[in-house]
């Protein structure tokens, strides 16, 4: 044999016939009713030859099942955590504040300051626009030129306290421009003395207290993937470390080049820990429930069936088909097929498989 190296000995179809015939053992259960439906027959194998082969068996056993699922994710931006910081009127940057990408800052802080004419000239109108108001002696409501001007200067984002400080100060030459939430800064496209047009965004800030991870999930692995599951990952980066999330949305439509969907995981990331572009091993908990199981190794996928090899003592093993649920580790759920302690080759159950193919062909030569 150019796979083992043993003696190749012929075998007579009579004696083949004799071997599977009515009076050898048969696999208690569905192994027997599969043996004339997968082209396959019972084979005996001696203790000699198995363990030359390496042959190995488990039994079926119950077992915890379903309930984790594993996969690689990606650390990515929480988008809905993203801001930037606009302006709504040309100008002038005097100064800077925050020079750098990745740069913390926090809500309320001065990024930079402007000078704009346009804003100067409404100042000024506001301004006069109040002392005339308070020169008469009014206590009605604001005249329409006053609450124009204050409507304009509001809406190109002049605070309310700079506002109220413009009767006591005057008009002010710039216009401070602050932080809407507190992150690191992940854009910046300005520097000292750019000229700026209303939409522009010089900075852009992102808050990484929270961040996702971006999980593939198969359509055979569809049904297992729940919103709301816990979730744990470790990366290489802070090894014996575990991090807690929970799945929050699943795409849904799939990916027709990858036959995948997305799995959005929120974890929080107080201290940033967890950067964007992070890989790390995904662990989702669900629920478990008591089932039959084999190891992986233990089932051959023909195509059209799915088999295991059942012992059945004395050196015969039996082909059984079984139909699988789900799969936990290196473990697969059995929900039909076989029973509790049986046994099943786990180890050179290809070689067995082929013995078992070729022995059913040589039986149907022998039938004709």
């Amino acid at each position: 044999c150019p796979i083992c190296g043993m003696k190749l000995v012929p075998v007579a179809p009579e004696a083949h016939a004799h071997e599977t015939g009515s009076d050898a053992p048969a696999a208690a259960g569905p192994a027997q009713d599969t043996q004339q439906t997968l082209g396959r027959v019972t084979v005996s194998v001696d203790p000699a030859r198995q363990q030359m082969i390496g042959l190995r068996t488990a039994k079926v056993a119950r077992a915890s099942v379903g309930g984790s699922w594993r996969s690689i994710g990606r650390v990515d931006v929480d988008p809905t955590r993203v801001r930037k910081a606009n302006v709504k009127v040309e100008g002038y940057v005097e100064s800077i504040y925050v020079n750098f990408l990745g740069q913390r800052v926090s809500k309320g802080q001065p990024l930079f300051t402007l000078y704009s004419p346009t804003v100067l000239v409404t100042q000024n109108e506001y301004v006069a626009a109040l002392k005339s108001y308070r020169a008469a002696g009014s206590s009605g409501p604001e005249p329409p030129l006053l609450a124009a001007a204050r409507r304009k200067l509001e809406l190109w984002d002049v605070p309310q306290s700079v506002i109220a400080e413009l009767a006591q100060q005057g008009p002010q030459k710039t216009l401070t421009f602050v932080s809407p939430i507190s992150g690191v800064v992940t854009a910046k496209n300005v520097v000292e003395g750019s000229y700026l047009q209303p939409g522009a965004e010089p900075y852009e800030i992102t808050d990484l207290s929270m961040v996702w991870v971006m999980v593939d999930a198969y359509e055979s692995d569809m049904a297992r993937v729940k919103v709301g599951m816990q979730a744990s990952m470790s990366v290489q980066a802070y090894p014996g470390r575990v991090f807690k999330g929970r799945v929050q949305f699943i795409a849904p439509l799939l990916d027709p080049g990858t036959r995948t969907a997305k799995v959005h995981l929120h974890f929080p990331n107080p201290t940033g820990e967890l950067k964007p572009e992070f890989y790390g091993e995904v662990t989702l908990h669900g629920e478990t429930r008591e089932g039959l199981s084999v190891p992986l190794d233990a089932v051959i996928h023909s195509g059209t069936s799915t088999i295991v090899f059942v012992a059945l003592g004395e050196g015969k093993f039996a082909p059984a088909q079984v139909q699988l649920g789900e799969r936990s580790g290196d473990q697969v759920e059995v929900l039909s097929g076989l029973t509790e302690g049986q046994e099943v080759i786990t180890r050179a159950n290809f070689l067995i498989d082929s013995e078992s193919q070729l022995r059913a062909s040589l039986r149907d030569l022998a039938e004709k």
